[in-house]
This record gives structure tokens, sequence and C-alpha cells, in this order.
């Protein structure tokens, strides 16, 4: 699998349809489909570029009326799926940034591009759930790869008017550790 695709709905039940539609048109694998906070649901699939494309594009014609925002990532950052499970660990933070957006897909997009621009590891890509529908990542590294990477992740959610916040914390205290797991 070397690229995602996502939709994220204003309906619960557009985005279980959306979901069907995807499975039924493409050969994707599901990676997450669920409701999220605020009444939204998202839809994330895995697999060829082609085939991902194709079925994104296929719930977005008959879905229209109810997509918040989608995106296609071919060649995803490695680091991606680990840090969508919560899998990823962190022995020691240098540097910790985070970058936290409006909307799921806009997060994961400039997760994705925070990751490729910099020498950096993503701990978490936490999506929507008790966070009021926003979303947000985590990444360690040295101080200027973190600054880099913060600001390409921050610089793509922006220009979907998504962004909430960006931080780089350099040498953060230990403690912060537990509250990230």
């Amino acid at each position: 699998m070397n690229s995602i695709g996502l939709i994220e709905m204003s309906s619960i039940a557009a985005g279980m349809h959306s979901a069907d539609i995807m499975l039924k048109t493409s050969q994707v694998e599901l990676i997450i489909s669920r409701s999220i906070c605020s009444g939204k649901y998202m839809v994330l699939i895995g697999g060829d570029v082609a085939e991902v494309e194709s079925a994104v594009e296929a719930a977005k014609q008959i879905l229209d009326y109810a997509i918040i925002d989608t995106f296609v990532i071919p060649n995803v950052h490695k680091d991606m799926f680990f840090a969508l499970s919560g899998h990823t660990k962190a022995e020691h933070l240098e540097s910790l940034g985070i970058i936290e957006a409006f909307s799921v897909a806009s997060l994961i997009e400039g997760a994705d591009a925070a990751a490729k621009a910099a020498n950096v590891k993503l701990i978490e890509v936490r999506l929507a759930m008790a966070l009021g529908g926003k979303a947000f990542c985590t990444l360690t590294g040295d101080v200027a790869a973190v600054t880099s990477a913060v600001e390409a992740g921050a610089q793509v959610i922006s220009s979907k008017g998504m962004l909430v916040n960006k931080v780089v914390i350099p040498q953060p205290r230990p403690e912060l550790m537990s509250e990230m797991i």
C-alpha cells in the first residue's frame, strides 16, 4: 500500500455510504471508517494510487453535498501508518512539534508534508475523537528539523484555512511523554 485517500463527511449516513461506494468501485483497503466528534464521519482507505484516486472520485460524484474535505496522498510517508495507529514510540524528545487543525483531512495532509520536509519522526496523528472535531499531530527530531517540518505542515493546512495552531518546543520536559501516550 503506497497511497491513502480520505473523505470527511458532514453526515454519518453519507459517510457510511461513501465507504461502501469506495469499496465497491475500487480495489482498496479500508483503514478507518468511523464517526468522529461534532457528528461527522471519516473514511480512510489505502491501496495503489490509481485505485485510491478512483475510489475517492466515485464517492465525491455521488455524495458531494455532504463532503467537508477529501484528499489522496500518493507515496504517503512511511511513519504515517504507525502514527495513525498510535503505535509509534519516541524514547527521547529532543524537540517536540505540534500541528493542530480544524479538519481531519487537512491535518493528515499536513502531517505527511511535515514528515517529508525534514528528518523528523511522526509520533502520533490523533483524529477528532474527544477533540471537538479537530485533529493534531506530534513529531520529534532536532530543533531545526522540527521547525522546518512544522512550517511545511502548517503551510499545507493554512492553504485550506484549517490551521488552529503550530508549536515547536525545544527540549520538552520528560513529563510530556506521559501525556502523549
